[in-house]
This record gives structure tokens, C-alpha cells and sequence, in this order.
């Protein structure tokens, strides 16, 4: 749950990534997901019964409970209906988007300009795959694992990086762009999609920044316009 109000979505990237999954399968009907937050802060008791100090994301699948992510994706794809067809295989695409988490991680810490055009030579290559390809998301015209990966990365370096360090992604990555706009017209990204203010609230506490009290009582913004023109 939010790190804010300890009530709606909070940043977590992995718990976003399996939401969008699940998500995706739900609205093919194969599965039926109910999505619980957890407040970490001040966790349920029945909570604290069952997973002691684990943090979400916990999958829970007719009553099999799966507590670490390697082994959640591996549930989701061998034995959720369905789940195999979003799980494909493209080495290609995995190695392309793998280490994007890392380069914000250390954009936001150093704060220099290297480490910004690390970030920024990697957005670039995504962009040259997706222009390349020339396909609604990574591996195609229909969603996979992959987009449920990157865009929630995506989310966090817009959101994070403009705030920390006012980075933007440069709109002349016009395929990267599109591909946005295309996720964020999707239910699986906008249902799953944490706030502005938990994105940003969940490097404060990296930082050990404090959040100020007008922060709490802000109401919540999505930032899921974009700087550029799309022709469908």
C-alpha cells in the first residue's frame, strides 16, 4: 500500500509488474484477481501471521501462498491459465530492458550529468528497437511480460526523475513516446498505476527524506499525458 495514506497503490515495481500480468489475464477471463494493499508500516494481524515481515507482492493462488518474485513469475507462467502466452521468450528484448531500474537508482543518488546520459543512452536504444520493430510493444502488437516490466520503469523515471533531478525524456524519442501513449490507454497500466506522490515518496524514503505535511493531504495526480503528437 502507499507509504502515504496506507490505503491506495504504492510504488512497488514488482508488485505493479505482476498487477499488470494478472491483470491482463483477468480481463481474458482465463483467472479472477482480487488485489489486497498492505500497509507495511502497520501490517494486519492476520498479515503478520501468515508472512511475518515478507513485503508484498504475495501471490496467493487457491491458497498456495508464493512469497518471492522469481518464483511468482514462475507461477504465473506455468500454472495461472493463460499465463504462458505472456510469458515469451525474446533474448533480444530482455537484455534490452534489463539494468533500466539501475541507471535511475543511480541518476537519483549521484546526480550528475554522466549518469543522466547513462540513462538517457539507454531510453534510446529502446526507442531504436521499438522504432525498428515497428510494433504497438516490445515483441509485437499484443502486450507480454516485457511491457508489464518496462512500462512501470518508464512510470518511475518520468515521475521520479523529473521531480529529483528534473530529467525528462527528450521528445524526439518519438517511438519510445508512443509506446507510452499506447500503455497508458490501457486498464492493466492506469488500475495498476501508483500515484505521483507515492512514486515520489518512495526514493524520499530510500534518501531518508522527509515528507512534508502538506504532501499527505495533496490529492493525488497520474502524470499519463505526453509532450508529443500521435497519429494512429
Amino acid at each position: 500500500a502507499s507509504t502515504i495514506d496506507g490505503r491506495r497503490k504504492g510504488a512497488c515495481l514488482f508488485c505493479q509488474e505482476y498487477f499488470m500480468d494478472l491483470y491482463l489475464l483477468a480481463e481474458l477471463k482465463t483467472i479472477s484477481l482480487k488485489v489486497t494493499t498492505v500497509d507495511m508500516q502497520k501490517p494486519p494481524p492476520d498479515f503478520r501471521t501468515n508472512f511475518e515481515a515478507t513485503h508484498p507482492p504475495i501471490l496467493i493462488d487457491n491458497g498456495l501462498a508464493i512469497l518471492e518474485n522469481e518464483k511468482i513469475e514462475r507461477h504465473i507462467m506455468k500454472h495461472i491459465p493463460g499465463g504462458y502466452n505472456l510469458f515469451v521468450q525474446d533474448k533480444e528484448v530482455a537484455t534490452l530492458i534489463e539494468n533500466l531500474y539501475v541507471k535511475l537508482k543511480l541518476m537519483l543518488v549521484k546526480k550528475d550529468e554522466a549518469k543522466n546520459n547513462a540513462l538517457l543512452t539507454h531510453l534510446r536504444k529502446i526507442n531504436d528497437h521499438l522504432a525498428n520493430r515497428n510494433t504497438r510493444f516490445l515483441t509485437g502488437d499484443t502486450m507480454c511480460c516485457f511491457d508489464c516490466e518496462l512500462m512501470p520503469r518508464l512510470q518511475h523515471i518520468r515521475v521520479a526523475g523529473k521531480y529529483f533531478v528534473d530529467f525528462e525524456i527528450p521528445t524526439h524519442l518519438t517511438a519510445l513516446w508512443r509506446y507510452m501513449y499506447h500503455m497508458y490507454q490501457l486498464d492493466a497500466f492506469t488500475q495498476s498505476c501508483p500515484a505521483d506522490q507515492d512514486i515520489i515518496n518512495h526514493y524520499k524514503l530510500q534518501q531518508s527524506l522527509k515528507m512534508k505535511k502538506h504532501e499527505e493531504l495533496e490529492t493525488p495526480t497520474f502524470t499519463t499525458s505526453i509532450p508529443i503528437d500521435i497519429s494512429e
